[in-house]
């Protein structure tokens, strides 16, 4: 029976958001260079700046983008903001001189939780680390450490977040509920997409498509978003149709994101002039997001050499004006492209620039495992010369 107002309470709580991530994602969009409509963008800005009185980010914001800080909105938040600290103060100081433990949490976490919302980066760290100093039990410990990946997330300290997650990581080993062990996998692959690590991305994304809940990270078309275009590049073309193309969670929203579906079924079906269609209309909306930014011309060259390995694999040879035609390109541009991909050793196969046909150059299977198999053999020769020199000594 005790349980029961805890549970009513928990229940009452109401469920969080992204929209503190969103204003970071905000300020990202609007210093993009290919975010062509900025004014909507900072009026949204704007005005979650002052719904959430968010003073010192205002001031970083402005000095970030170059805008001219308005002197009375400015006043306003900061007359705001300290009126709130010393509420939260007071609260703090009255828990501690009549109240237990677990109240004395509660109003340092609404401080802290404060702090984080405005923008003041150190000062919120420092009472999440206070609070979690106090905090007894697994669960509110991880509900901390989530917290304060937020507070990594939003300001990309990328060491921070790093070490929060083994901390987090640490912390399951002892026990933990299902539905934070999930959260974390999303909190993980967004660190992980920001880091290129693609491959541990969608296999975190994959394990939580099903049972997503961290709301308070990412939307859910935006993890749809990740969970498709880090696959793309990690998934063989079996685990792509089973885990990706057929999960009835992603299906439900595909349509919704532009240029996704095409993406995704222009590789799988072949249809590479679709595929790249859509792959430049998904560079821009990679380019203007925070995590994935920086690896968009990664992501972009990385496609294409999947997608012109598979379309070569079907070929002894092929003209390269039939080749261009599939992709949807001219033929010279696809001739540049592929002399630089042959060049870096991206593709095996050759260019007749006498006859304009595209030969495959990539060896039969059984030539592959033989060399293969000689290449293991050597390496295990290597070892068991270097495990008789130790016995023998």
């Amino acid at each position: 029976m005790p349980a029961e107002p805890a549970a009513a309470h928990a229940a009452e709580k109401p469920p969080l958001t992204s929209d503190y991530l969103d204003c970071a994602q905000l300020r990202f969009s609007l210093g993009c260079a290919t975010v062509a409509d900025k004014a909507p963008l900072k009026a949204q800005l704007l005005k979650q700046i002052e719904e959430k009185e968010m003073a010192p980010f205002y001031r970083a914001t402005c000095e970030a983008l170059g805008w001219e800080a308005d002197a009375a909105l400015l006043a306003k938040l900061e007359a705001a903001n300290a009126t709130e600290l010393a509420r939260l103060s007071d609260a703090i100081k009255t828990a501690e001189e009549s109240e237990g433990e677990s109240e004395i949490c509660s109003a340092m976490l609404a401080k802290a939780e404060f702090l984080m919302r405005i923008g003041e980066r150190a000062k919120a760290l420092a009472a999440l680390e206070e609070t979690y100093a106090k905090t007894v039990g697994l669960g509110p410990k991880l509900d901390l450490l989530l917290t304060k990946l937020r507070l990594a997330l939003f300001f990309d300290d990328k060491k921070l977040t790093a070490d929060t997650i083994d901390a987090a990581k640490g912390l399951l080993d002892q026990g933990g509920d299902w539905e934070r062990r999930n959260r974390l996998k999303v909190y993980e692959a967004v660190f992980h997409i920001s880091t290129r690590s693609f491959k541990k991305a969608a296999d975190l994304l994959l394990d939580s498509v099903a049972t997503f809940t961290a709301t308070e990270l990412i939307s859910y078309n935006t993890f749809v978003l990740y969970t498709v275009t880090t696959s793309l590049l990690s998934l063989p073309r079996a685990d792509l149709k089973s885990k990706v193309i057929d999960a009835p969670e992603i299906l439900q929203v595909l349509g919704e994101i532009p240029h996704l579906a095409n993406l995704l079924n222009g590789l799988y079906e072949c249809r590479y002039r679709t595929l790249m269609e859509a792959l430049v209309g998904i560079v821009d909306s990679l380019y203007a997001d925070r995590y994935m930014h920086a690896h968009t011309r990664f992501y972009w060259r990385e496609l294409r050499v999947l997608a012109y390995n598979q379309f070569l694999e079907s070929y002894r040879s092929v003209s390269l004006a039939g080749m261009a035609t599939s992709f949807g390109v001219s033929a010279d541009f696809l001739d540049k492209e592929l002399s630089g991909f042959i060049a870096a050793e991206r593709l095996s196969c050759k260019i007749d620039k006498v006859n304009l046909v595209v030969s495959s150059t990539r060896p039969d299977k059984q030539s592959a495992q033989f060399h293969s198999a000689i290449k293991q053999g050597d390496l295990l020769l290597n070892r068991l010369q270097k495990l008789s020199r130790v016995i023998n000594v």
